[in-house]
């Protein structure tokens, strides 16, 4: 067995449960300007206030595995991206204090619910920063970064900040329908709709303009053996699409929360087939990022007690607070 696709399987599994999980948690924090009432914004805290701090949990152990396992991609990705990722840190604190602090303060409310927008569409716009960034290439020489301290700054790196933003909006709106009901649920499939519509076309550029940026994801879409596993891909995207409107159409509770976790994770899976077995792109791959083996057994070992927890309390932490938030169960108001 080769323990390094082990270990790239690992984080590749928790950065997807990152993105499924605290995206929606940030999803909603974008989604605040729609709805400036008071009891919605504190109904809309509520309903994910039992497990918003475990779902970055995962992002503590992306981080840490990249540490560990692949030292040269921690530190050159770390270089090379650090404003975003500075930038990314003070949106999640800002956040991540205005989810405790606006309940406990109604004369700054208003000002603590503004950090919340800001910190949850900050933090959102910065990831899409870095991926847009890392699926440009990063310069590296002998095993260092050797760009400057800008090459994160492009066009394309800024389109797909705000592509992941209207995707964590989405994949909120979608949690929100799930956990509410009446006026607002009512008001919430009324914003669903034009935020599918502008996700779909902002996915249909990126991907438009990935292929574009480096002769190798053209190559892996559509001059591979894998054409016949890749094809399928764009019907998946017009069916889950047809089944989020037809679950719009007839106000579905859940289906649209699940659709769209289809989506998200069907868009992540595509990401991982057009940079595999790259760690840095343009060249790097995993082999060559990776740490010595016998440290990737050292830290398995680890990692085999601490990831079956991780999965349990989050499971557990999502059943017993599964079903609709009700007024009555506000924590946030």
């Amino acid at each position: 067995m080769d323990i390094t696709i082990v270990w790239a399987a690992i984080i590749a599994f928790g950065l997807a449960l990152y993105v499924v999980l605290d995206g929606f948690d940030l999803g909603i924090g974008v989604l605040f300007p729609l709805f400036p009432r008071d009891d919605e914004r504190a109904l809309m805290m509520s309903t994910v206030a039992p497990v918003w701090d475990g779902n970055e949990t995962w992002m503590i152990l992306g981080g840490a595995s990249l540490y560990a396992v692949f030292p040269m991609v921690y530190s050159v990705v770390l270089s090379a991206l650090y404003l975003p990722l500075l930038l990314m840190a003070i949106c999640l604190i800002f956040r991540g204090v205005a989810f405790e602090i606006r309940a406990r303060s109604r004369r700054t409310r208003h000002l603590w619910d503004l950090a919340f927008i800001c910190g949850s569409a900050g933090a959102t716009f910065f990831q899409g920063v870095v991926i847009g960034s890392w699926l440009s290439g990063i310069d590296v020489e002998d095993g260092r970064f050797a760009g400057h301290a800008f090459d994160w700054l492009s066009a394309f790196s800024l389109f797909t900040g705000c592509a992941l933003v209207v995707t964590y909006a989405l994949l909120g709106c979608a949690w929100l329908i799930m956990k509410t009901h009446g006026d607002l649920q009512r008001r919430l499939y009324r914003v669903m709709a034009p935020l599918g519509v502008l996700e779909l076309a902002l996915v249909a550029v990126v991907s438009v303009w990935t292929l574009s940026l480096s002769p190798m994801f053209d190559a892996r879409w559509f001059h591979s053996n894998l054409l016949p596993w890749l094809a399928p891909v764009p019907v998946l995207v017009a069916l889950i699409a047809y089944g989020m409107r037809k679950a719009i159409l007839h106000r579905h509770d859940t289906l649209p929360f699940v659709l769209m976790l289809a989506f998200v994770l069907l868009g992540f899976a595509g990401l991982l087939v057009s940079v595999w077995p790259c760690a840095i792109l343009p060249g790097v791959t995993i082999w060559d990022a990776a740490a010595p083996r016998s440290s990737q057994l050292f830290t398995l070992r680890g990692a085999l007690i601490v990831l079956p927890v991780i999965v349990a309390y989050t499971t557990l932490g999502y059943r017993v607070f599964r079903g609709k938030t009700r007024h009555a169960d506000l924590h946030y108001h």
